[in-house]
């Protein structure tokens, strides 16, 4: 693989930035040899060999020789092992920042370690945006590209479809550029590849102009929601709904680009984390009152109408922890699968109060993206979600046979059961990627306990 060389943007309006100073949240996880790592929900813990923060590339490179086992580590905001290995876990953070941009076609290199709520002001600084976001912005890009995260809109792809190239470094050291153009396969292996072909280090964006979008949300009943969800998809460029089972309410938020000023509404941030936490509380010692609290749900959430920049409006607050299952189905099976999910789950009589969410995606070209499809192939995302402090296998259980039926594929950092023999059945590419994989790592320095079972690689 060594005679891949480099790709750089051609902009001779490009401009540098150092990157910058590494977030606290990641340093605090990270101080001390013997200190445990854990995930944003707390769930998935790890007590790694040793601790690694490289400063620039070459640093990164040294760092990667050396290691036997290695996994890098973002914001935690995965809910599957990714992370978790007795080995060493290296964090991006110091590789942050902007690398170059280009005016003339958009296009803007950003290092991998960069999160994402630092990347919306960045690129807004210098005229661009990002097409879509999902609604939390915690994330590194690298993390963001990884696990195919993704945000909502019939024809918006997620967020690794607005990558055009990367470089990544390999179990040896190497650096490898690659892209839409150079070295396609790879390009399409690594842009989703959880951490298991190498670290990626730098990435560039295909963005667009910066625009504000207008945010509107409102509560509905399901039932005359499910016969539209089509509709809704259209006519929005972003839709999404938020439904609780037990009342068969539903919170729908839509965006659309707009050009009307900035408004000051802002969302109900804190006032909504409140009553979600207490909700939870409530329905986690009391789960009688589960089922009212859910039909109480529009007291709580008053109808808004705000505008904002791109950035600023799609992220929401996420501070009552959580873990959670997704699956991707096909666009037509959408508003039956997500009826049958919310009646499962109902029918079980597990106490959550935590609602379901449900987005539209548009496909992508990706080996391991659970969008992977043909033009307008789209896909709906209906994600479970169960409250940090309550047991989430039994709402999972409940919830998962359905999404399965369905044809449903697994988020890779939201919590699944599928094995390996499911996994081939739903990523025709999956033998493609495992070949790379063992080009790549023939040792799997870049595998976990995790991604050798998930994989179907036997322990060295």
């Amino acid at each position: 693989m060594s005679d891949r060389s480099p790709l750089p943007i051609a902009d001779e309006h490009a401009r540098s930035q150092a990157p910058s100073s590494p977030r606290n949240d990641v340093i605090d996880g990270l101080r001390g040899k013997q200190a445990a790592w854990q995930n944003w929900s707390g769930a998935q813990r790890a007590q790694p060999s040793d601790k690694w923060m490289p400063r620039d590339e070459d640093e990164l490179r040294r760092m990667v020789q050396r290691a036997d086992s290695l996994r890098v580590v973002g914001a935690g905001h995965s809910f599957t092992p990714l992370v978790p290995t007795a080995g060493a876990i290296l964090s991006l953070d110091h590789l942050s920042g902007l690398v170059n941009h280009d005016t003339a076609t958009q296009q803007a290199r950003i290092w991998a370690g960069t999160r994402l709520f630092d990347a919306g002001p960045l690129l807004q600084g210098i005229g661009q945006a990002m097409p879509n976001l999902g609604d939390i912005d915690r994330q590194s890009i690298a993390g963001a590209l990884s696990t195919a995260t993704h945000g909502t809109g019939i024809t918006l792809p997620c967020i690794a479809a607005g990558a055009s190239a990367l470089r990544l470094v390999t179990a040896q050291g190497e650096v490898i550029e690659c892209s839409r153009e150079h070295d396609a396969d790879l390009f399409r292996a690594a842009a989703v590849s959880l951490g298991a072909l190498g670290v990626i280090t730098q990435v560039s964006l295909q963005n667009m102009p910066a625009y504000r979008l207008r945010e509107r949300v409102h509560v509905q009943h399901l039932d005359t929601l499910l016969p539209e969800l089509d509709t809704w998809a259209q006519r929005h460029r972003h839709f999404e709904l938020f439904t609780f089972p037990n009342s068969r309410l539903a919170i729908v938020k839509t965006l659309d680009l707009s050009e009307d000023p900035i408004t000051t509404e802002t969302q109900g941030g804190d006032s909504d984390d409140v009553a979600l936490k207490l909700g939870c509380e409530l329905t986690r010692w009391l789960p009688s009152l589960g089922r009212g609290l859910q039909a109480m749900i529009g007291r709580f959430i008053k109808p808004t109408d705000r505008v904002n920049h791109w950035y600023k409006i799609f992220a929401s607050a996420r501070n009552v922890r959580f873990n959670e299952m997704e699956y991707q189905v096909p666009a037509a099976a959408g508003a039956a699968c997500l009826d049958e999910v919310c009646k499962a789950v109902a029918a079980s009589k597990v106490d959550v109060f935590f609602p379901i969410e449900f987005r539209f995606i548009a496909p992508d070209a990706y080996w391991l993206s659970p969008f992977q499809g043909a033009p307008g192939e789209a896909r709906c995302s209906i994600s479970v979600h169960q409250y940090h402090k309550q047991d989430y296998r039994p709402l999972f259980a409940a919830a998962e046979p359905v999404l399965r039926r369905h044809g449903g594929r697994p988020h890779w950092g939201k919590l699944h059961t599928v094995d390996t023999a499911g996994l081939h059945a739903l990523y025709p590419d999956l033998g493609r990627f495992l070949q790379l994989r063992q080009e790549l790592d023939p040792h799997g320095k870049f595998l976990n306990p995790y991604l050798r079972k998930l994989f179907g690689v036997p322990a060295s």
